[in-house]
């Protein structure tokens, strides 16, 4: 039966939307995902959209401490890195910050990108648009986790390829995500990155750009 429009209250999807948090650091409290949410995450992943119906993801459950402290390693690795494209005082910044709740989390999620050598509706001028699908996903398990008070981190600070070693991924998948999922004592008010002073909330006023883009008076790309 099709339900109707009335039905949907956009007050409480915003209501979501508002209070979806990025969940890093000892944020994670050690009580346990439990298999029926893992399922409505998962679920919610399905119900992602995805060009031309290709569906294309898979999902990675990590629960081992090992596996977990292997991807930490690469985290550690790669942050170093990361640390030295900032200066002075924002690179003091940057080391205060925990961004990362890999071993902290009860559960890890590794999300693919599963490519195929079939034509795919709708990707051909566009390829990356499949793995904007699985973004998609992503973002659907992020908003279900908010409604069942699960927090979740996505590290991007690693190395992918390293990742899938560690996992034994096949060579055709792509890293999309790699989430961190767990129980939080406590949701903040404001995004971490906006309460630290890292970033601020940009107004969608600025976003928006009516019909087309002014003139570049230049006259250059």
């Amino acid at each position: 039966m099709t339900q109707s429009n009335d039905e949907l209250n956009p007050a409480d999807l915003l209501k979501v939307l508002r209070r979806r948090r990025d969940i890093r650091g000892n944020r994670f409290n050690n009580q346990p995902v439990s298999s029926q949410q893992i399922a409505l995450l998962l679920e919610a992943a399905s119900l992602a959209p995805s060009v031309g119906y290709s569906q294309p993801w898979e999902f990675v459950l990590i629960r081992d401490p090992a596996t977990k402290q292997r991807v930490r390693a690469s985290f550690q690795q790669a942050n170093a890195a990361a640390c030295g494209q900032f200066k002075n005082a924002r690179q003091r910044q940057y080391q205060q910050l925990r961004l990362e709740g890999i071993v902290d989390a009860q559960l890890n999620i590794a999300v693919f990108y599963t490519p195929t050598t079939e034509p795919v509706l709708g990707q051909a001028s566009m390829p990356e648009v499949g793995e904007y699908s699985v973004v998609c996903a992503i973002q659907n398990i992020w908003l279900m986790a908010r409604t069942l008070n699960l927090g979740v981190g996505w590290v991007s600070i690693l190395d992918p390829e390293q990742v899938k070693k560690i996992i034994n991924a096949p060579a055709g998948h792509k890293l999309i995500a790699y989430l961190c999922v767990g129980h939080v004592d406590q949701f903040g008010d404001r995004p971490e990155l906006e309460t630290l002073g890292w970033a601020k909330h940009k107004p969608i006023d600025d976003c928006v750009i009516e019909e087309h883009y002014a003139e570049n008076p230049t006259g250059t790309a």
